[in-house]
């Protein structure tokens, strides 16, 4: 099973990247992976402080994860794998490609603002060619209407 992959963050621009993600999975058969990551700087280290911070964040991940997941599930039937990392966003999910290799698509959000920078995005650019599989860049701002025309 091909299964596309899709980074969880806070952005505007990853709920088109799901949406195109789901839409696709469940168009060709396919499954849809989750990732996110926990930044090692957002967990701090001392006296079981780390294991707090930790679990805090995974809790707010799980919930905006089934925010997602629930529509997957009701609308285009698509039942999403969650994956916590921790580490760096770019170097977690190039591990991810590497640990899963039923992985086939890695579906990133693009910011509309051209101002904004995208760490993940740059750094997968520049080892596109090394990657186990393409890459599919969906615009933040893109109708809704038109990813489900295009999918």
């Amino acid at each position: 099973m091909r299964k596309f992959l899709v980074l969880l963050d806070d952005s505007r621009e990853c709920l088109n990247a799901m949406r195109f993600a789901a839409m696709r999975a469940a168009n060709s058969g396919g499954g849809v992976v989750i990732l996110s990551v926990i930044p090692a700087d957002d967990i701090q280290h001392g006296f079981g402080v780390a294991d707090v911070m930790r679990a805090e964040a995974q809790e707010r991940i799980e919930a905006h994860f089934e925010v997602f997941a629930k529509w997957m599930r009701s609308r285009p039937k698509v039942e999403p794998e969650l994956i916590i990392r921790e580490g760096d966003p770019a170097e977690e999910l190039i591990a991810q490609l590497s640990d899963d290799p039923e992985i086939g698509v890695v579906v990133l959000g693009l910011n509309a603002d051209k101002s904004g920078q995208n760490p993940v995005l740059t750094r997968l650019l520049r080892e596109a060619a090394t990657l186990s599989c393409p890459i599919t860049i969906v615009p933040g701002d893109i109708p809704k209407e038109r990813l489900e025309a295009i999918t």
